[in-house]
């Protein structure tokens, strides 16, 4: 089975950087931030940005790439600057997006801080309504991320992702007449195992899975985080690991990379980034390599 497996990649020096990181390490997809995640707004694209970026996805032959929008945004907010200042920044994640090409932007749905998870979900899908309204012309489609729930963060329960597609776009979202959606879902193995989501054995997959079906469809999962777990099943905290090197297993990543109905489904490390010393070679080797090595080790098909 063509799995297709990446990993989010730096865009130092230019983003199509990222793109030449990637293949580097034998990626045949790429994550991206679009600009600095640790800004509200970034330096606007040029011509010559989005011509690079084109020309580096041609000839590395990486594709599907998808980019991850700032962590400074909050659409759950109940704070009504810093609201409007995310529904702002969002639309701008969006509009790069669809300048370079890229047909998904990752978002963590947000947080309800001070005040209630079902005002925050409220507050999401208003913002959302107004995102997409604003940028109704373009053809970028927003990626819905489960989350592992640490503090205030909603979209832990799979139901707080349907209730905000539902509202937004006015159909449950296991509805498919059409397919023409402009939420989709994320789905990052480390918070679904956080957030007490077991997929450890064939069992447990497939209930997951079920689970999934019935209340998101999923036909929605356009991306997989393909991350292992520091932490235990539930415990709500959200820290990646190496792939094996965590408390999720092999097999569980056995049993998603050798399913049919997401093998065309681009999936994307979000692992540490570093190196590990190569007992037979003796050098240092890039962990995305090993990482993804791994994975590929697994696929049976």
């Amino acid at each position: 089975m063509n799995t297709i497996l990446g990993a989010h990649m730096s865009i130092s020096g230019g983003i199509y950087k990222a793109v030449e990181s990637a293949q580097a390490v034998g990626c045949q997809c790429v994550q991206i931030f679009t600009k600095n995640s640790n800004q509200w707004r970034g330096k606007t694209l040029t011509q010559k940005d989005i011509d690079l970026f084109q020309d580096a996805l041609g000839r590395c032959g990486v594709s599907h790439p998808i980019s991850h929008d700032s962590y400074l945004i909050n659409l759950g907010a109940p704070a009504d600057e810093l609201w409007e200042k995310s529904i702002a920044a969002f639309e701008d994640e969006l509009i790069r997006a669809d300048a370079l090409g890229i047909p998904y932007v990752v978002t963590h749905p947000g947080s309800y801080t001070t005040s209630s998870p079902q005002a925050g979900l409220d507050r999401i899908v208003e913002g959302l309504k107004r995102v997409l309204e604003h940028t109704d012309g373009i053809k970028t489609r927003c990626l819905l991320e489960n989350t592992a729930g640490q503090g205030t963060n909603l979209g832990f329960e799979l139901e707080h992702l349907a209730y905000i597609m539902e509202n937004v776009e006015g159909v449950k979202p296991t509805a498919t007449a059409g397919d023409d959606f402009r939420l989709g879902v994320c789905f990052d193995t480390c918070h679904a195992f956080a957030a007490g989501y077991d997929f450890t054995t064939e069992e447990k997959y497939a209930d997951m899975m079920a689970h999934f079906s019935e209340i998101i469809g999923l036909h929605r999962f356009r991306a997989f985080h393909i991350n292992d777990a520091t932490k235990d099943l539930g415990s709500r905290v959200d820290r990646h690991a190496h792939i094996g090197y965590g408390k999720i297993g092999l097999e569980a990543f056995r049993l998603l990379l050798n399913d049919a109905r997401f093998a065309d489904v681009p999936k994307y490390l979000e692992t540490p980034k570093g190196t590990q010393k190569n007992e037979e070679t003796d050098t240092e080797e890039d962990w995305d390599i090993v990482n993804l090595r791994t994975l590929r080790g697994l696929i049976t098909g």
